[in-house]
């Protein structure tokens, strides 16, 4: 009895926070935050790219975001090869940020990131299965390789324990999945209930303190 009011005065506390926090003035340019830069585009591709260099000092990250041309995901190899040829991000050098733009714009020309998430996550219903699949895509599209590289994208895993770029594809897919205020729902058919919440030092400690 006493765990089960526990819980509920947790989810009463929950629930507030998110009826104040679930607002579009959350987005917006003096709250920085990468989901700035996506809701401009309202675009998977563009959204990916924003939830994979989602790491580090906050307005770095929008200030590199926004240095970006996204139309050169429409562009030629020789077009995005020029235009990122100054580009880099903390662990990313040039050659790294050319290379994503290359694979997903390779990508872009025959198929969409909700498929291949979809064609993994519809046999098993588990995420990680359909963020194993678009990381895949992405290496066999352009079989590029280097540690930067790495830390952008991932490698396909078997366990969430210590795969540092897990907690940027969870956000992407927080961002694809959920339709609110804050996320865009740009897909649809996918159980909200199936995404994760990485735990992070943050996360933690909140949890702590809720009990």
């Amino acid at each position: 009895m006493i765990v089960r009011q526990k819980l509920r005065q947790v989810k009463a506390r929950l629930d507030k926070e998110v009826d104040l926090r679930n607002q579009t003035d959350e987005i917006d340019v003096e709250k920085l935050d990468p989901l700035y830069v996506a809701h401009q585009y309202q675009d998977e591709w563009v959204s990916l790219i924003c939830a994979l260099f989602a790491y580090g000092n906050v307005k770095a990250i929008v200030r590199f975001l926004e240095s970006l041309d996204f139309s050169l995901l429409d562009a030629s190899e020789k077009q995005i090869d020029t235009a990122l040829s100054q580009h880099y991000y903390r662990f990313q050098n040039t050659q790294d940020i050319k290379a994503l733009f290359i694979a997903l714009s390779r990508l872009k020309t025959h198929t969409t990131l909700e498929a291949i998430f979809k064609e993994a996550y519809n046999v098993s219903h588990n995420i990680f299965d359909g963020i194993n699949a678009l990381i895949e895509a992405l290496q066999l599209s352009n079989p590029y390789n280097s540690r930067g590289y790495a830390f952008l994208i991932g490698k396909p895993i078997t366990k969430t324990k210590g795969n540092s770029c897990m907690k940027r594809w969870l956000l992407f897919l927080r961002w694809m999945v959920r339709h609110d205020r804050i996320d865009m729902g740009l897909w649809s058919d996918i159980l909200p209930r199936h995404l994760v919440m990485p735990l992070d030092t943050h996360t933690f400690n909140v949890s702590r303190k809720l009990g």
